[in-house]
């Protein structure tokens, strides 16, 4: 239709199974060479380069270069936001039941969402911080309350900083796994790399997967 956004032409670039695999790897949060990406999709380096540039082209990458060597990025949130819904559309097509074992539990659990903590605990940390209205809904808005900038700032976390930034602080994100709400943004983003520094967690090597400790698990439940 005249006017409208192409939806078409990035549905196709998603579309394709190897970019999809790229795509997905990256929600982990971390930058990948090309030659990392073409092995989570199964293809060799040119063909991936090939789909690399397709994926920059379309504005779901960013490139960044160190060195001789590039990293692979996704392009934004909303670039994040979109994979994280339609993981949750595909999840929602099939019966839970195809959906055990230890490793989709631990996703389910607790999981980097590209910059964000996701899943069980990360549906708890946002319900919790509404319950406290450290968090508040207007207008479908999300909004940190005074109250709930005061909490931030004694958990260790620069909010001015975050404040003065151009990047949403607070955003809200469907969890693919509960559909549920989990906070995004700048804020979201500050709370795991401030769990990260308190020990609370950690990340598995080459999964999306977070594992908090035990002194993390109940110092989180008693937070939050």
């Amino acid at each position: 239709m005249n006017g409208s956004p192409n939806i078409a032409r990035t549905a196709a670039l998603i579309g394709d199974i190897a970019r999809a695999s790229m795509l997905s790897a990256l929600m982990s949060g971390k930058a990948l060479t090309a030659s990392e990406l073409a092995r989570e999709a199964g293809v060799t380096i040119q063909t991936a380069s090939s789909h690399l540039s397709k994926l920059e082209q379309g504005r779901l990458l960013k490139v960044r270069k160190q060195g001789r060597n590039k990293y692979f990025e996704l392009a934004s949130q909303d670039v994040a936001n979109v994979l994280e819904g339609l993981m949750g559309l595909e999840a929602g097509t099939h019966p839970l039941k195809t959906r055990t074992g230890p490793s989709d539990a631990a996703l389910r659990h607790a999981r980097v969402c590209y910059n964000h903590l996701a899943g069980d605990m990360g549906i708890q940390l946002y319900d919790s911080l509404l319950a406290n209205q450290y968090l508040k809904l207007a207008n479908e808005k999300l909004i940190l309350t005074r109250k709930g900038a005061q909490f931030v700032r004694e958990f260790g976390i620069d909010i001015e900083h975050l404040q003065s930034a151009k990047a949403p602080v607070c955003r809200e994100c469907l969890d693919w796994s509960e559909r549920r709400s989990h906070l995004a943004g700048s804020l979201g983003r500050a709370f795991l790399q401030r769990f990260e520094t308190l020990k609370w967690i950690k990340r598995e090597e080459g999964s999306r997967i977070v594992k908090f400790s035990r002194h993390g698990d109940d110092a989180f439940n008693a937070t939050f």
